[in-house]
């Protein structure tokens, strides 16, 4: 039987509402042994089973507010001032007869409602001016709350005198349950007020009690509530993936600091100081300054205003020593990489970091002022070019991406310079950081005498591709149902 599903407290209800029909939460607490949110709970219960309907009500009841009282008794501002007045009159004259709070108010109102005009500072009032509808509803309304029915009052006039906080709103809300064809039907075929037993104890077996009990019954082919297990943020799992495709190549990790001298980012690479890249609307630039490392100071200097001692022009003109001390929010990871080389001249190293950067980026699908890199060196006798490409080919294959291929790109201090590209069904070949071998340039002045394979590559962007996400955005937002729904993984 249906009734064998019901709760104790929906059973109490059910038979409750069979002789009332209709009642209240406290009504059905006072007529049972149920408190009020028990009784709820249970109507709410029997709701889902279709052998009850709850219905809420908010009714809406107005009152004058303080003010209102005060408005009611003496008129409204606008009417006080041409009560007071039979033809132009002077703004001043009328702030010391009222005062300058009401003239405040009224002015605005008598113009809105063509009662008046102002002209140098004079008050015109116009010929005949008869009562209005919000003068008759406050007129009406009473300190006593009542509803818009009752008071007869035009809706909108009651939203404009809410509106200049003259009237006051109650909202109460009422709830009524009411019981359905099928629920009668269930009531009356003979509902007993026994409990229905959920879980049989070791008690219950031993003394044989249960043979006198009632089971409730399980619908077995109900859908369980699906359960989330806890994992690892997609876009950090991805992160986490690329840290270890590196460590186990033979890399080890690096970090460095956010704020970085303007030395750091540019300079020590060879970026000009005119570069447009240390614009304001590239780079993040602060008010503070670092001091620059004296080891490096001079070779750095003449590295940029002469070419040094390597077969290199330079960038030539007067390399500024104060523009080098600016801090700066790092644009590349590429700082933490140089600084690490300069501190490890000897070979051979081979790091990466993979880390925050920060550029004045107009935020859109494919931009963000805050975004990841992965930058890495490898610094060692006799390394080419071409090992330059395997690395990045091996990296990007356990990435699981199978076409690769590099196209001739530019960068201030990396030559020969390429830019990675994987091939993607739906979009083609998609274009995924930069890399190359440091100049002369970059290295001698730091004291590094053999070649650097360098890369910086977009994280946020491969991200993308392998969740296949068409915003960036979505990396960053609190999206607890995409989250819960992204796979783990993919077979």
């Amino acid at each position: 039987m249906e009734n064998l599903n019901l709760t104790l407290n929906e059973k109490e209800v059910l038979l409750f509402l069979e002789q009332k029909g209709t009642a209240s939460p406290a009504d059905i607490a006072d007529g049972t042994s149920l408190k009020i949110e028990n009784a709820t709970q249970a109507s709410f219960l029997l709701e889902e089973k279709g052998l009850a309907e709850v219905k809420d009500e908010v009714s809406e009841k107005y009152r004058l507010s303080a003010e209102g009282v005060q408005y009611a008794e003496k008129g409204l501002p606008e009417r006080q001032v041409l009560n007071r007045i039979d033809g132009p009159t002077s703004i001043k004259n009328l702030q010391e007869m009222l005062s300058p709070g009401i003239m405040g108010i009224a002015t605005g109102w008598l113009k809105r409602k063509g009662w008046a005009s102002i002209e140098k500072g004079n008050i015109i009032p116009a010929a005949d001016v008869s009562e209005t509808a919000d003068e008759i509803a406050l007129a009406k309304l009473g300190e006593t709350a009542a509803s818009l029915e009752e008071t007869g009052i035009d809706q909108k006039v009651m939203k404009d005198l809410l509106k200049r906080k003259l009237v006051e709103k109650e909202e109460t809300k009422s709830r009524t349950i009411t019981i359905t064809a099928e629920g009668q039907k269930i009531a009356a075929s003979g509902l007993e007020l026994t409990e229905d037993i959920t879980q049989l104890t070791s008690r219950m077996l031993k003394s044989g009690e249960w043979k006198n009990k009632t089971f409730r019954s399980y619908n077995i082919d109900k859908p369980p509530k699906k359960v989330y297990a806890a994992k690892i943020h997609p876009y950090q799992r991805l992160i986490d993936q690329m840290r270890q495709i590196f460590l186990e190549m033979g890399f080890t990790e690096i970090k460095g600091d956010i704020i970085q001298s303007s030395f750091w980012n540019f300079d020590a690479l060879f970026q000009p100081q005119d570069h447009p890249a240390r614009e304001m609307q590239d780079t993040f630039h602060l008010e503070s300054h670092s001091q620059l490392p004296g080891e490096y100071v001079e070779t750095v200097c003449s590295m940029h205003e002469k070419g040094g001692d390597i077969e290199s022009r330079g960038w030539g003109g007067k390399w500024d020593r104060d523009v080098a001390k600016r801090n700066v929010l790092r644009t590349h990871t590429t700082s933490v990489s140089i600084k690490h080389l300069a501190d490890n001249p000897k070979p051979p190293v081979k790091a990466f970091c993979i880390d925050r950067a920060y550029r004045r980026e107009t935020i859109d699908p494919t931009h963000t002022p805050e975004f990841e890199q992965l930058e890495g060196v490898v610094m060692d006798r006799n390394m080419s070019f071409a090992n330059l490409l395997g690395c990045l080919k091996e990296f990007y294959h356990r990435m699981g991406f199978e076409n690769v291929r590099f196209r001739p790109g530019y960068f201030p201090y990396t030559e020969p310079s390429v830019e990675p590209e994987v091939y993607i069904e739906e979009l083609g070949w998609v274009e995924l950081g930069g890399a190359g071998i440091f100049r002369k340039e970059v290295t001698e002045p730091l004291g590094i005498k053999e070649p650097v394979l360098a890369w910086g590559l977009g994280v946020s962007r491969l991200a993308m591709l392998r969740l296949g996400l068409k915003d960036l955005r979505e990396l960053y937002q609190s999206d607890i149902e995409w989250l819960r729904k992204s796979p783990v993984c993919k077979l």
